[in-house]
C-alpha cells in the first residue's frame, strides 16, 4: 500500500512540474513580456563557448552589437517556431549592428546540434533556409551565468553597451521579439 501512495504522490508532483514548465514556455498574449528582474539592467556575463566546428566564440566578441542570446534545444518544439523569424531578423537587422547568438542546450552536445543544422531548412518568407547566425554548445555553467534557464527557448536581449535589457522565458510572438529588437537598433 505504501508503494502505491509513493508512486500516486510522485506522478502527482511530476504533473505539478510538467504544468509549471508548460505554462512557462507558451506563448503569451499581445505586449506581455516577462522581464526578469534579476537579469534586466545587469551587464552580459563573461561567457566563451564552442562551436559545432570547435572554434571559440565569446559574448565580448559581439560588444557595439544588440545582440539576441538564445537558449534552445533541438527537439524543442516551441524552439523551431522561433527560428525562422530569428533568420528573418538576423538577415534584415544584422547588417544594422544586431546578431542572434544561438546556444544550443542538447545534452547530446555536437552530435545532435551538428547534424541538425546541416540538414534542417526553414520557411522565411517562402525560401528554404539554413540557420544564419552564430550557434555554440551551451552548458550549464552558460545558462547559470544568466541566471538559470526554466525551459526553451528562453533569450536575453543585450544592449550595444553590454547591458541586459530584456529576458524573453518561452516563446513569445515574432512582433514582440520584432519590437523589442527594432528598440536597440
Amino acid at each position: 500500500m505504501k508503494k502505491v501512495a509513493i508512486i500516486v504522490l510522485t506522478v502527482v508532483v511530476l504533473i505539478g512540474i510538467t504544468i509549471y514548465a508548460d505554462k512557462a514556455t507558451r506563448v503569451s498574449g499581445a505586449g506581455a513580456r516577462h522581464v526578469d528582474s534579476y537579469a534586466t539592467g545587469k551587464p552580459e556575463p563573461e561567457l566563451k563557448l564552442k562551436t559545432v566546428d570547435g572554434k571559440d566564440v565569446s559574448l565580448a566578441d559581439y560588444k557595439g552589437k544588440v545582440v539576441f542570446v538564445n537558449f534552445w534545444a533541438t527537439w524543442c518544439d516551441p524552439c523551431r517556431v522561433e527560428i525562422p523569424w530569428l533568420i528573418a531578423m538576423q538577415r534584415e537587422y544584422g547588417p544594422k549592428g544586431f546578431t542572434v547568438l544561438g546556444i544550443a542546450m542538447d545534452e547530446e552536445g555536437k552530435s545532435a546540434v551538428a547534424p541538425f543544422l546541416d540538414r534542417e531548412r526553414f520557411d522565411v518568407e517562402g525560401q528554404k533556409l539554413p540557420v544564419n547566425y552564430p550557434i555554440v554548445l551551451g552548458t550549464d555553467d552558460a545558462a547559470d551565468k544568466f541566471g538559470g534557464i526554466l525551459g526553451y527557448p528562453s533569450s536575453f536581449l543585450i544592449s550595444r553597451d553590454g547591458k541586459i535589457v530584456t529576458k524573453f522565458q518561452g516563446l513569445k510572438s515574432e512582433d514582440e521579439l520584432t519590437k523589442a529588437i527594432l528598440s536597440q537598433l
